[in-house]
């Protein structure tokens, strides 16, 4: 009995260690994941901090004083901006000397190569050096490129030419329309009749393209004002007698082609 009572405390002392031993491997194991948890709690909390401090400094700079934000502009700005040509350098250039002061013109090689290389022979021979712009309408556009221009026989203004025509460069392009600045071949109206002489618009007349209504005049676009438009400006406003001849006489005193290499 007394062995039996003996063995039953050894037993329950025994039982007892186990169950101390394998609490402290719980709290061992607790302990861990609490360390686990702990760290990821932490890490996110550091990529909160961190992105929101960027939020935070972005929107800052979008807010700040320093920022300086270009407003509306003035019609007159807008105006300015407007008449700012857009150049491709790689096309040669005509510069007009007239009584009335010097524009100059891109023109459109690369898009047009028969018309702008029919008007540059007639430059490089000096054959629009001398003429007139004898057709001049406010509001539309100042035509000049006549050879009989350089005589005082008004009568025959309008009607001359180099001897030749060439054919119609019938292209579509952004560039390739009657709008203001552009330079256009005059014609009689019938297929491949221009030959040398041509008009600036000072206002858009698109319904002289060939691909726009009413399709009953076509003249095709070959280049553009880049400068001085205040010289065709100014022409374009001269006091004109019968067929739109002006009074006192703008002469076209030379042409200058100005190549892409300068």
């Amino acid at each position: 009995m007394q062995y039996r009572v003996q063995f039953m405390a050894l037993l329950r002392f025994w039982l007892k260690q186990k169950e101390n031993s394998m609490g402290n491997k719980r709290s061992i194991i607790q302990i861990l994941v609490i360390l686990g948890l702990s760290a990821l709690l932490v890490a996110a909390l550091t990529w909160w901090a961190n992105n929101k401090g960027i939020t935070s400094q972005s929107q800052a700079d979008l807010f700040s004083d320093e920022v300086e934000l270009e407003g509306p502009l003035s019609p007159e700005a807008l105006e300015a901006k407007s008449s700012e040509a857009i150049v491709n350098d790689m096309n040669p250039k005509a510069v007009f000397k007239t009584n009335k002061g010097t524009f100059e013109i891109e023109l459109f090689a690369s898009e047009m190569p028969i018309t702008t290389g029919n008007f540059i022979k007639l430059a490089e021979e000096g054959y629009y050096d001398g003429t007139k712009f004898h057709r001049v309408i406010e509001n539309f556009m100042i035509q000049g490129g006549d050879s009989n221009t350089k005589t005082d026989n008004t009568a025959t203004y309008g009607q001359g030419g180099p001897g030749y025509t060439i054919q119609d460069e019938f292209v579509a392009g952004e560039r390739l329309t009657n709008v203001r600045g552009t330079i256009s071949m005059a014609n009689t109206g019938q297929p491949n009749s221009g030959g040398s002489q041509f008009f600036i618009n000072t206002v858009d007349n698109t319904n002289l393209d060939f691909d726009k209504e009413p399709l009953s005049s076509k003249h095709p676009v070959f280049g553009h004002v880049i400068s001085g438009m205040e010289i065709v400006d100014a022409i374009s406003q001269v006091e004109t007698g019968p067929r739109n001849l002006p009074v006192e006489p703008v002469v076209i005193e030379s042409v200058t082609i100005v190549s892409a290499e300068g």
